[in-house]
């Protein structure tokens, strides 16, 4: 006998909703230049709404999970979109936030458990892991639309430049967590269709496998290759290189701001 999750499994967490709150007030502080240090409001605004879009990542893995056959979601409170509820606090929030200050790289971390056993067919293993990048490249079309749409008149240009970061983000994790490596989502979406013997080999790199692709990253000639593709495509939205240098520049907030920014803001 199978039950739906309790009603109280699927309220909104007021940890979620204090999240949500912070990255609208300091999103205003930062659209009306109300904030002392709207450097600082610009930090609060794009890591609050970073932390928002990896809540919604694993909610998104979740729902899917719980539709396909797994009704020991809501029990493990993923449905409630509170962080604190994952399976590695850590990894799914404390690691993304630390790559987004030290490279200004958005790559969510592996969070809720999913009892695939309960799971039947090859398909819905994949849609569940494609659930999670396909939720960034929502994200991505919501910051990069006032930019392709042609509505940024009026926008202030700190704002400007917080949006343009936040696509940044939403960008590189939804190309980086679908690359197929072990422990990414992209791994996830192919793995049901690999020989047992094959994915006996690789489950002991899974650990691994966020840790190795950002370092790869660190290796300079992978990383202009890949930001140069990143910028590449977000250029073709509509957000210039400056939109995106200028964000992560008002973003470190610690650091001197580049007069060329400031000028221009």
């Amino acid at each position: 006998m199978t039950t739906a999750p309790a009603r109280s499994d699927r309220r909104i967490s007021p940890v979620f909703l204090g999240i949500a709150a912070v990255a609208a007030v300091s999103g205003w502080a930062v659209w009306t230049d109300f904030a002392d240090q709207p450097g600082f409001a610009t930090f609060l605004f794009v890591t609050a709404a970073w932390v928002v879009s990896l809540c919604l990542h694993e909610y998104a893995h979740a729902r899917t999970a719980l539709h396909s056959g797994d009704i020991s979601i809501g029990a493990k409170g993923y449905l409630t979109l509170n962080p604190l509820r994952y399976t590695h606090a850590l990894l799914s929030i404390v690691l993304p936030v630390l790559f987004v200050i030290m490279g200004g790289i958005g790559l969510p971390g592996g969070a809720v458990f999913i009892e695939r056993g309960r799971i039947r067919g090859r398909w819905r293993h994949s849609v569940i892991s494609a659930a999670g990048p396909l939720t960034n490249v929502l994200f991505a079309v919501v910051c990069t639309a006032p930019f392709w749409l042609d509505a940024l008149s009026g926008v202030p240009a700190a704002f400007r430049y917080a949006l343009g970061f936040l696509a940044l983000l939403q960008v590189t994790a939804a190309i980086l967590n679908s690359v197929p490596v072990p422990g990414l989502d992209g791994y996830g979406v192919i793995e049901p269709w690999l020989s047992h013997s094959v994915r006996r080999q690789v489950e002991p790199f899974a650990p691994f496998g966020l840790i190795a692709v950002f370092a790869l990253l660190w290796v300079p000639g992978v990383n202009a290759a890949f930001f140069d593709a990143v910028d590449a495509l977000l250029r073709s939205l509509g957000v210039s290189d400056f939109d995106t240098y200028c964000g992560l520049d008002a973003y470190r907030f610690w650091q001197t701001p580049n007069e060329i920014c400031s000028l221009n803001g």
